[in-house]
């Protein structure tokens, strides 16, 4: 396979050769130059040190021994060289300290003769070691072998994180082990542990039990989505779990092993509400009788910026300073309503005396108070870019999730910034199609967009730059309950992830990725890890050709694989029709299509409907226009896909107020049915129109010909798509005008109630 070697290292040249061997390497290294041959790697081979080598070092190699006898069978031994060890074909790690790689930067070079492993830090001796995991193949067996090649590599940032949230489930000790190997394996130094939740405390914390002996346990979890149900439903199963101190201990020496740094998050002052469950004075309302919150999203339950909170917080933090010897504590900061400040007579004393203007200045006062606390015990705060709100605490690194504005206002303040943003770095959107995949909070992040993020603004100055200190990928928890499932989130997209925070910058290739990711999966396998295969997916369009045919065209993120499909909705097997060129179709249809490589197959699957009408492909136009950027090119009405589930707004265009919409056919024709679907999302106030009007016209003045009919729902009940339907029998028409009345206002009895509605439509179909 050949590279493209999309990556420099300062001013080293690169020299690349592109001989048979397969390098699969993830992240790819900053140079990188392909050599003939291999080395042979049998149970004679030894891992070479240094005889008064540091012991680190041989820490480290006695990890890349049990990992490669873990992987591939072979028991490999560490050896103090020798004189005749030193001639021998063997695996050498050495400390070299004239290396100028930084302290995680390394060189590895690999002949049929030897392998020679140099860093000048224990840490690039390892990250060394992961590349030679990666060299290797997946699989037992008598030998194994690695293409020879010469690497010199270091990376682009100092902080490649990721992020699991144990808040919400609590995920046992051994997976949390698995993924920090996993983040290991890839080069990724960070794993930011969210600890603490309105859903759960995790961290036993000795002078306060309560935490883990209320805090830790809820009674039951919210069914399905937030807004799936109305009214919600839960499922009576109480959920729990915490780690003790010990556990804790036993993990940051885990990670340790593998360089490693864990940053312990501690969610103030929101998202406490499990906190103010075990102690209730911690509130602005004691007397309200705080509970574990047994449903997703924000909670107005916050601490009281008191003195006692302030203790308890304190008291809470130096245990976590003990057990976590890093260099950050991550604060949250993020997702802080201020009612119960607004409407605290104390808080708003304690903004008069301290001359705060509104409680966005409190929460700075909060944050600031914490930041003084850490910063003496020689800890620092990283937090979510909430905490810019009300000014900056003086020292403080912000992550930035709300896009990257938050991260280009800090870096502008000379503030360190990890860049977060949701909609490249939260791996628990959806990845492929939501009508398919398993459930997830919403949104959609495929693997070629997460590949695709730069994380450097470039609204930055070069001096403003070096304040970007890193990136971080975060798997939240809400729809995601046991490992299995986070393991299908996460994975490949962290791996992306992981090549965009070590790789020097300049332009990525996704298809060379992709080709270094297929073959680099199963070595996922033989741990093995549940990864998702959207790698694999098929994706479509439509198109209009010059005759006007409507066709679709078919693509996919593998470049080397194989379409096949069928229109008469078999399921398609290597017997069907390859895909060559674009589909043309003549009626409605329901296209399925497989992928495969070399006669197997890969796991990509599609099945869509496109519907065929006439008024697909034709312009429309709003006298009332949809909702700000839900239908942006004036397309998703006409484009002949309809929306499939209420998982998934992207074919919807959505309306707060009353709809209008005329659709142009072109010519006069004959038209004998409209319709169109609504959305029925009752907890997220989208309630189906009140009524709705269909009618035609020749000339688009005169509408002689309208149906009138109301919607008729249960408020009750899941979420639903209601579709609406008028059969005009034989008139003739050139435009199609659909106007729908919103529901007005949400009824007593609502989370919202009294507040406005909406409601979704997706494709007006003409007959």
């Amino acid at each position: 396979m050949k590279h493209l070697l999309i990556c420099l290292l300062l001013s080293f040249p690169i020299f690349a050769q592109t001989p048979d061997n397969q390098y699969n390497l993830i992240p790819f290294p900053a140079r990188f130059s392909g050599q003939n041959g291999q080395f042979t790697v049998s149970p004679s081979t030894r891992i070479v040190i240094a005889p008064a080598t540091d012991a680190s070092v041989k820490a480290v190699a006695q990890l890349f021994a049990s990992q490669v006898k873990t992987v591939n069978g072979l028991a490999l031994s560490v050896a103090p060289t020798s004189p005749a060890l030193a001639k021998a074909p063997h695996i050498f790690f050495t400390l070299n300290k004239k290396l100028v790689l930084g302290d995680e930067g390394y060189k590895l070079t690999v002949t049929p003769t030897k392998v020679l492993a140099e860093a000048a830090t224990t840490k690039g001796l390892f990250y060394a070691a992961q590349t030679m995991r990666q060299l290797l193949p997946a699989g037992k067996s008598a030998t194994a072998a690695m293409p020879a090649c010469a690497i010199t590599d270091k990376p682009r940032y100092g902080y490649r994180g990721l992020m699991l949230d144990a808040g919400r489930y609590f995920m046992p000790v051994p997976f949390v082990k698995k993924f920090i190997d996993l983040m290991a394996m890839h080069k990724q130094n960070t794993f930011h542990w969210h600890l603490t939740e309105d859903q759960g405390w995790r961290i036993e914390i000795k002078k306060y039990p309560k935490l883990t002996q209320v805090g830790s346990k809820r009674a039951e979890s919210i069914v399905g989505q937030y807004s799936e149900n109305y009214p919600q439903k839960f499922d009576g199963k109480p959920s729990g779990g915490f780690y003790t101190q010990e556990e804790i201990k036993d993990v940051v020496r885990y990670a340790q092993s593998r360089f490693v740094t864990i940053v312990p998050e501690i969610e103030m002052p929101g998202h406490a509400q499990a906190a103010l469950a075990s102690y209730p004075e911690l509130g602005c309302d004691p007397a309200k009788g705080y509970q574990v919150a047994t449903k997703w999203g924000v909670s107005e339950e916050v601490y009281c910026p008191s003195e006692k909170t302030f203790t308890f917080l304190q008291d809470v933090l130096t245990e976590v300073i003990a057990l976590f010897p890093g260099k950050y504590i991550h604060i949250g900061g993020d997702e802080c309503p201020k009612t119960a400040w607004k409407n605290s007579a104390f808080c708003q004393d304690l903004m008069r005396k301290n001359n705060l203007k509104d409680e966005h200045e409190l929460q700075s006062y909060f944050i600031r108070r914490i930041e003084k606390f850490l910063n003496s015990k020689g800890r620092s705060i990283i937090g979510w870019d909430e905490i810019l709100e009300g000014g900056l605490a003086p020292n403080a690194t912000v992550m930035s999730w709300r896009g990257t504005a938050g991260g280009i206002a800090a870096a502008k303040q000379k503030h360190n910034v990890v860049m977060s943003p949701n909609g490249t770095c939260y791996l628990d959107y959806y990845q492929g199609n939501p009508a398919t995949e398993p459930l997830a909070i919403g949104g959609y992040l495929p693997l070629d967009q997460v590949y695709a993020y730069e994380p450097m603004p470039a609204e930055l100055t070069a001096d403003e730059q070096k304040y970007i200190v890193g990136v971080q990928g975060n798997v939240w928890t809400e729809y995601l309950p046991t490992p299995e499932a986070v393991e299908y989130s996460t994975f490949p997209r962290a791996i992306a992830l992981a090549e965009i925070g070590w790789m020097q910058q300049g332009p990525h290739n996704f298809e060379d990725f992709a080709q270094r990711l297929k073959n680099h999966l199963p070595k996922l396998d033989v741990i093995p890890v549940n990864y998702a295969k959207r790698l694999f997916d098929i994706s479509a369009t439509t198109q209009a050709n010059e005759q006007g045919q409507i066709q679709v065209r078919l693509s996919k993120l593998d470049s080397d694989s194989r379409i096949f499909y069928t229109t008469n909705g078999k399921e398609p097997n290597e017997k069907s029709t390859e895909y060559i060129g674009p589909i043309t179709l003549t009626k409605t249809t329901t296209i399925r299509a497989m992928t495969q490589t070399g006669g197997t197959p890969t796991g990509g699957r599609l099945t869509q409907t496109f519907t065929l009408h006439k008024g697909k492909n034709k312009p429309y136009t709003y006298t009332i226009a949809s909702d700000l950027n839900s239908d942006p090119k004036t397309t998703k009405l006409t484009d002949g896909v309809r929306g499939e589930t209420p998982r998934d707004r992207r074919q919807w265009a959505s309306f707060s107020g009353d709809m209008d919409v005329m659709v142009d056919l072109g010519d006069v024709t004959s038209v004998t049915k409209v319709s169109l679907n609504f959305l029925k999302i009752i907890m997220s106030s989208s309630f189906p129109p009140a009524s709705v009007d269909i009618a035609i016209s020749k000339d688009g003045k005169d509408f002689k010909e309208a149906i009138s009919q109301p919607v008729t729902y249960d408020l009750n009940g899941p979420w639903d798509i209601l579709p609406v339907v008028a059969d005009f029998k034989t008139a003739r028409a050139r435009y199609v005008r659909v106007r729908a009345k919103n529901a007005g206002i949400c009824p007593a009895g609502h989370p919202n109630a009294g507040g406005k509605t909406w409601f979704a439509t997706d494709e007006i179909v003409v007959e």
